[in-house]
């Protein structure tokens, strides 16, 4: 075992159940011409909150659609809850970067929807006070009718999370969900964003560019190289819960984003 596996292996996060592994995928395309993954090993446990940080083209969205069974793995086994993820599945939550609401639906219409399309609208029905408790969760108590247009972006992308959240999810895919956002919402829903994954022991996955973004949400943060994208550190943080903005400013927190910032600048790509 050399050095790096001994560091990603025994920096897992906090000890609980594995939820979701991953072992030695990778991704090729163009017949094997082009890698965009190469040996990824991850291990996410139930409650537990990592990130991945990167340069642009490095295969983090990549590993994400893997993980969301959008994008088959070339090689390598992808398990959540002891089942192989061979597609699509309904314990598997994905936020994205826009919060792609139907304008023509309500804010309750659209948390529903994914239950509308796999249950009919019956079961959807059904589930209009599980939306409206997870409204009140996000802090969108009294925005039931209210329409996309009427809603802030930080308004849309908390829709969006309760409508990731509607289908109960074993673990939380996230591709940069407040990037769209300025500076002080984006911290704001950051907040809002550990707070909802504490309350319901959420097992989440996040993608960023942003190293102060992963070391503020994050259990464990994974430094991905360049293409081919494979782990080159697995750091753990080392921070109480709940965290807080004014943790940004302490020197343990400089520390850690001291410590990916050189690994990042190690492959040149900042």
């Amino acid at each position: 075992m050399t050095v790096l596996e001994r560091t990603i292996g025994e920096q897992v996060g906090p000890r609980g159940r594995p939820v979701y592994e991953l072992r030695g995928v990778a991704k090729y395309y163009a017949h094997g011409h082009v890698r965009a993954l190469e040996e990824v090993d991850l291990t996410l446990t139930e409650g537990s909150f990592s990130s991945v940080i990167g340069p642009s083209g490095c295969g983090k969205t990549t590993l994400l659609k893997i993980m969301a069974g959008l994008v088959p793995p070339s090689k390598g086994q992808v398990v959540l809850e002891g089942k192989p993820v061979t597609g699509t599945r309904r314990d598997i939550g994905m936020m994205f970067q826009q919060a792609t609401l139907f304008p023509w639906r309500s804010t309750l219409e659209n948390i529903v929807l994914p239950i509308e399309i796999r249950d009919g609208k019956a079961s959807a029905k059904a589930k209009h006070d599980e939306a409206r408790a997870l409204l009140k969760l996000v802090g969108l108590e009294g925005f039931e009718n209210a329409m996309p247009s009427e809603l802030s972006g930080g308004m849309a992308q908390r829709a969006a999370i309760c409508r990731m959240l509607i289908t109960q999810p074993a673990v939380l895919l996230l591709d940069e969900p407040f990037s769209a956002l300025d500076e002080l919402a984006r911290d704001f829903m950051n907040m809002e964003l550990q707070r909802i994954c504490m309350e319901r022991s959420a097992t989440a996955f996040l993608v960023t560019h942003s190293i102060p973004e992963a070391v503020i949400l994050s259990d464990i943060v994974y430094v991905m190289s360049p293409r081919p994208g494979r782990f080159v550190e697995a750091i753990h943080i080392d921070l109480p819960r709940p965290r807080s903005l004014d943790m940004m400013t302490e020197p343990k927190f400089g520390s850690y984003v001291k410590r990916i910032r050189a690994q990042l600048d190690k492959g040149a790509f900042l």
